[in-house]
């Protein structure tokens, strides 16, 4: 498959002294090429013309989720845009893709169902870079609406004291520690957090810091299966003396409560920051680009932070 060259050019500004921008920091974090030979496959030319790189492409598609860019914007960013076009290897006076060449590339990610693969490469490089003793995991989910009513993919949910919303939910298990997440599993909005749960944990999980709706056999049998110990919250317990049962109740769940309470500020940086309030494409397979694309994106930007932070 003939790709364009890019890049050859020499930018503009190489020769003036320029701090080093976010993405630029982000960019040196783990190792393309690997990433680079998973997205080889992809094409996203139009008939007759050559493709334009597929890693360039991938990086095009993290900026849209760091700076909540549509197609049309991101090509406009991306037209006028040095950190943008650095970070994806344009050169500062080379064309750059058009808004339809976004559209046909992540048609060409979902038909490849390259997006949890993907996922995974990242996540494993990056593990590495954010070393630390593994305590435990995170399991939770986040229902998001999804971009139309009419989406087949999408179910109906009503939770009491909330407004009903048609959507997809999002299952996630990520590192009690470093916050980054390592499985994700994207369903209907209607299936139950505990039936879906086993999808969304890591091998070695560690103790499993869950809510209420995790309670039961199917997720119980699937943590202890992986070597893990549960943490669920209780919804009550038994005692003859009401004091004592809550304060003991009291006890269970607050240490639960407040190593769970990370994972839902990960959820708000995820509708508040990066644009998961709404599905920005229709079918459960679009879904899981996004949502996967999402977790990438928020996983090097935490890696950053922590690396910088133990420099």
């Amino acid at each position: 498959m003939a790709h364009r060259l890019i890049g050859q050019a020499q930018f503009g500004f190489a020769g003036h002294t320029r701090p080093a921008s976010l993405l630029d920091e982000i960019g040196k974090l783990i190792d393309w090429r690997p990433v680079a030979v998973l997205l080889d496959p992809l094409d996203s030319a139009s008939r007759g013309e050559p493709a334009w790189p597929p890693l360039a492409m991938f990086k095009a598609l993290l900026l849209s989720i760091w700076y909540d860019l549509s197609d049309v914007k991101l090509a406009e960013a991306l037209d006028d845009r040095g950190s943008f076009r650095r970070c994806c290897g344009f050169s500062d006076n080379e064309a750059t893709p058009e808004r339809t060449a976004f559209v046909r590339y992540r048609r060409a990610l979902v038909a490849h169902g390259l997006d949890a693969v993907l996922f995974d490469a990242v996540r494993a490089q990056l593990k590495v870079r954010a070393v630390t003793v593994k305590v435990g995991t995170l399991v939770d989910a986040t229902i998001i609406a999804s971009a139309s009513e009419d989406d087949a993919g999408g179910r109906w949910v009503k939770h009491k004291g909330k407004a009903a919303v048609h959507g997809f939910k999002a299952h996630v298990g990520a590192d009690a520690t470093t916050a980054l997440f390592e499985k994700i599993a994207i369903t209907p909005a209607n299936v139950n957090d505990g039936r879906a749960g086993p999808d969304a944990l890591p091998d070695d999980p560690g103790e499993v810091f869950a809510d209420s709706a995790y309670r039961g056999n199917h997720f119980g049998d699937a943590v202890r299966a992986k070597g893990g110990t549960l943490r669920i919250v209780a919804t009550g317990m038994w005692g003859r003396a009401e004091a004592g049962t809550l304060a003991r109740l009291d006890a269970w769940n607050q240490p639960i409560h407040r190593i769970r309470g990370r994972i839902e500020k990960i959820f708000g940086t995820w509708k508040r920051c990066y644009g998961l309030r709404r599905m920005r494409w229709r079918g459960l397979a679009n879904a899981s680009v996004q949502v996967h694309l999402t977790a990438i994106a928020c996983n090097l930007k935490r890696t950053l932070s922590i690396v910088t932070a133990a420099a």
